[in-house]
């Protein structure tokens, strides 16, 4: 390793490492503020090239990152890199990762239960820091991951879920005709229950009106003044939803207003925000309770539910979730019985194996 100072007054650092051939390969780094900073960054590359878990919590954060580049849509990983940037590097990045101890992760819970936020935002970066120092023990030799041993903070779910009923949701709409855009917006997301995302990126081609049903086979983002036209968010995001002739009639009125569209332009031209703030101004404009854009997605859920007495997989089905049991999980309370029927169930089965083994 050779370092010294440049032109600048700086530091830059110079050093091999061999690859997979056994062949020296040459590295070159530039302005490091200090000599000791230059050869730090040195011990840490070949701490991160030799796999091993004595390198530094920020170390194994650019690999996880680098890692889950080809494996993340652009706005989940933004949203990983700003959750642990602002998080959890501030505490444990300069630590090596054998240094941190339970204790210490007991400590940083401690500090961001102290600062408000969320049950479930704590649930949330609990959660993310878990699973980085499982991958450090998965694939750079960690022995054991201290976030087990120290346990959770916050709660995996909202204790209540806001959604609108039938009837809510028609008078909050009503007063949102003046907007058609925003209104047939929200019609959609209500009586289909898409997700945000993919409404935004329908397009005209995606809408079968003889066969009354709609495709989703895409989402869009819009992240810093960009969008980003990727898969649905799981596998069987991609499906076929049936429409009710009243949305079809809807969606037939709006698209009748629009013009000079070609099949592969967006129904919807307008951003999240936009619809957000529809929201807002439904709400109090009618004196219905306000609830987020997404909960929309819980109201068409609960209308499957509570006026249709859908089965967990047709709801499973319609709104895309990749296992049932996330459609179980979120709206367990919306199943009250389940858990007895199923007893019930269980105890006839073992009632009629008892009588053929009598037999």
């Amino acid at each position: 390793m050779n370092v010294k100072k440049n032109e600048k007054g700086l530091w830059d650092v110079q050093w091999y490492t061999k690859n997979y051939q056994g062949k020296n390969v040459k590295h070159h780094k530039r302005n490091f503020p200090t000599k000791k900073a230059a050869t730090e960054y040195v011990e840490q590359f070949n701490l991160r090239a030799s796999q091993s878990s004595d390198m530094t919590f920020q170390s194994l954060y650019e690999i996880y990152i680098k890692d889950m580049e080809v494996r993340l849509r652009y706005s989940t990983l933004k949203g990983k890199k700003y959750m642990v940037e602002l998080k959890i590097l501030p505490y444990f990045g300069k630590k090596k990762l054998t240094d941190i101890t339970p204790a210490d992760i007991r400590l940083w819970q401690q500090d961001l239960m102290k600062k408000g936020f969320k049950p479930t935002y704590l649930k949330t970066i609990n959660n993310q820091m878990a699973v980085m120092m499982k991958y450090a023990c998965r694939y750079y030799g960690l022995k054991q991951n201290p976030c087990e041993i120290a346990g959770s903070m916050g709660k995996g779910k909202a204790d209540e879920m806001d959604y609108y009923t039938l009837e809510e949701f028609e008078e909050f709409v009503a007063v949102l005709k003046d907007k058609p855009t925003a209104y047939y917006a929200l019609q959609t997301l209500y009586w289909t229950g898409m997700r945000c995302g993919e409404l935004l990126a329908l397009t005209i081609e995606d809408i079968d009106f003889d066969k009354k049903t709609l495709t989703v086979n895409k989402s869009l983002q819009r992240i810093d003044r960009k969008e980003y036209i990727t898969d649905p968010k799981t596998h069987r995001g991609k499906r076929v939803i049936a429409l009710s002739d009243n949305l079809i009639e809807m969606l037939q009125e709006y698209m009748g207003m629009l013009y000079g569209m070609t099949s592969k332009d967006h129904i919807f031209q307008v951003s999240k925000s936009y619809l957000e703030n529809a929201m807002a101004r439904g709400a109090k404009l009618s004196g219905v309770k306000k609830i987020r854009l997404h909960d929309l997605r819980h109201s068409h859920a609960s209308l499957l539910i509570s006026k249709l007495d859908a089965k967990p997989l047709h709801v499973a089905q319609r709104l895309g979730h990749e296992r049932i049991n996330t459609t179980l999980g979120t709206y367990a309370h919306m199943y009250p019985n389940q858990a007895e029927e199923l007893a019930e169930k269980i105890n006839e089965i073992s009632k009629l194996n008892k009588n053929v083994e009598g037999d």
